[in-house]
């Protein structure tokens, strides 16, 4: 017998497995726009423009990192996949649109039905989050390319907002307030560092309950990336909401910058939010300065949103309703495009 593809390491037959496994979970987040079902070459999307003057598409792509280093530790696979589509639809939510459709691209050495499972069970969890349909995706599964049990994903998402609701920042001016939505921990950033200081500096093991977190440490280290999808498009259909910045890699110190105009600065009180026990501990533990922090970590702050400062209260009330932890963290100032701290003592 001559040598078969299953020889040099692809499975064909484990890839029918997977499919079959996830089809119920993807057809689940499917709304009447879907016209397409699993196994075609494109799929079809045709969106309902009734509500929309001037209909524009916007789109983004993004993956996990290393966090997914973590997933491999713990044999946990059903989370990362809200973290694939958390990146992607929190991005696109920055500049005011809905998500319509999200692909998603996972590869790996071998192949393993059931945890190519449990990771598209985690992308249609977040797919259901935001109300995004999961209509199309590649498993490639390539040989000496992947250490053993190891995958990456990565994310594409394409959303929609009418032209002039467009969240642009090109308003913003001093005076104006700066709320911030609470993140669940980590999300989806900073991981080399954070493993770097866990698991080579301080020696911690993902099983190790960590009295300060109230968890074992891969437990919080896997908290899934919140999605603020619906709280925040509920909050712009009642709100002049002037800029919208997803705190992601960077921190507030690299992305609130992203939305000012020329001439603007921000001044945050790092007192004003709870920032959670997990950064504290990381920091103490790895001795990193407190600007690394900031630069680094979203430190308890997953999304900023831009307001009036006579519309504030209104919008951090309204947020805390839809479930939010929302604070007032700081201001619009005159100055250089960055961020400035301050401590109320």
């Amino acid at each position: 017998m001559g040598l078969s593809y299953k020889d040099a390491g692809v499975d064909i037959e484990a890839g029918d497995k997977a499919v079959a496994k996830l089809k119920d979970d993807v057809q689940s987040t499917f709304g009447p726009e879907v016209l397409t079902g699993l196994g075609g070459f494109g799929a079809l999307f045709a969106p309902d423009l009734t509500d929309y003057q001037q209909p524009v598409l916007v789109s983004g792509t993004d993956g996990v990192g290393t966090k997914l280093k973590v997933a491999f530790m713990m044999e946990q696979h059903d989370t990362v996949g809200i973290d694939l589509v958390a990146m992607c639809v929190n991005d696109i939510l920055a500049q005011g649109a809905r998500p319509l459709f999200f692909l998603d691209y996972l590869a790996t050495g071998k192949l393993n039905p059931d945890h190519v499972a449990e990771i598209v069970k985690g992308i249609t969890t977040g797919c259901k989050q935001s109300e995004t349909a999961l209509i199309g995706g590649e498993t490639a599964e390539m040989p000496d390319f992947y250490q053993t049990g190891e995958y990456d994903l990565a994310g594409f998402v394409v959303g929609i907002v009418d032209q002039d609701k467009i969240i642009t920042g090109d308003d913003i001016k001093p005076g104006d307030k700066i709320i911030g939505l609470g993140s669940n921990g980590i999300h989806s950033n900073g991981y080399s560092l954070a493993r770097k200081v866990f698991f080579e500096k301080a020696g911690y093991g993902v099983n190790q309950q960590v009295d300060e977190l109230e968890t074992t440490l891969g437990e919080e280290l896997l908290k899934p990336t919140r999605i603020y999808v619906k709280p925040v498009l509920k909050l712009l259909e009642q709100y002049r909401i002037k800029g919208i910045a997803h705190i992601t890699g960077g921190g507030l110190i690299e992305n609130l910058p992203r939305i000012l105009p020329a001439e603007t600065g921000a001044l945050i009180n790092q007192d004003s939010w709870e920032v959670q026990p997990v950064f504290a501990l990381m920091q103490e533990l790895g001795e990193i300065e407190k600007k690394e922090m900031y630069r680094t970590f979203n430190m308890g702050i997953g999304m900023v949103l831009v307001v009036p400062e006579e519309e504030a209260e209104q919008v951090i009330d309204s947020a805390q309703k839809l479930g939010e932890e929302a604070y007032l963290i700081g201001e619009v100032k005159s100055g250089e495009k960055e961020v400035q701290f301050t401590i109320d003592n």
